[in-house]
């Protein structure tokens, strides 16, 4: 009996991680679309500001998060914190700035920061992969790098797709797009690869796609449970 309650536990516990990351997405897309289908036209509400509410409600609904996490002394995760910095911190550049493109943007950076800590801890000989869920999974250390790699990767590939989808959705920018002196895209519309980008008025389909990337990460988890498992009862050996 105590077995399975402690099976209905995990199960709650893990529905409720799911819920955690969900909420924050969901409410960035209710409140986006309904700004927008709503068509009010006021100085600070209208269908030119409804991304930076929404962004607003997406970092107050993760430091939320963060917040019922700390109330129930429950460990918050390293990545947790990292992506919640980097969406507080491009999030609110965008909305106390009027800019769009640091809010495209935040997924990039995001994405490839968590690649670059996963592939910078390997090349110094650590895994913060096996750091993070080393508490929850006994690996062999063969199958923690090769879960890194493919998460790292997996991270990149996330990056990569988001800078496609704002690029060819979001509509051009009156003046080039620069980020440290770099120049991210140009001003207007431009040709790359034979597609055309910036040369659309879709940026809802962009904002849309947060749902859609979230499907993509769960399908992706769930994809990487069987080698997880089949190298579950595999005790880590030291050195390996």
């Amino acid at each position: 009996m105590s077995e399975q309650k402690s099976d209905i536990d995990t199960a709650a516990d893990k529905a409720n991680r799911i819920w955690g990351d969900l909420v924050p997405v969901i409410g960035f897309v209710l409140v986006y679309n309904i700004l927008r289908l709503t068509k009010l036209d006021t100085a600070w509400i209208n269908k030119d500001t409804a991304l930076y509410w929404a962004t607003a409600v997406l970092i107050v609904l993760t430091l939320g998060v963060i917040g019922q996490k700390l109330i129930k002394k429950q460990k918050i995760p390293a990545f947790l914190v990292i992506t919640s910095a980097i969406v507080g911190g491009f999030g609110l550049l965008g909305i106390l700035l009027q800019e769009k493109s640091f809010i495209y943007i935040k997924p990039t950076i995001q994405n490839l920061f968590l690649a670059a800590i996963i592939f910078g801890s390997m090349a110094v000989g650590q895994n913060v992969w096996r750091v993070m869920f080393r508490d929850v999974f006994a690996l062999p250390n063969h199958a923690w790098t090769q879960l890194s790699i493919r998460w790292g990767l997996f991270f990149v590939a996330m990056a990569v797709w988001n800078e496609f989808l704002w690029r060819y959705y979001a509509p051009g920018f009156e003046e080039p797009l620069r980020f440290a002196g770099v120049m991210l895209a140009p001003a207007g519309s431009y040709e790359f690869l034979g597609l055309t980008f910036g040369d659309r008025n879709a940026e809802d389909v962009w904002a849309n796609w947060k749902l859609g990337n979230m499907v993509i990460t769960f399908i992706f988890g769930a994809a990487n449970v069987p080698y997880t498992l089949k190298h579950l009862e595999e005790e880590p050996v030291a050195g390996e």
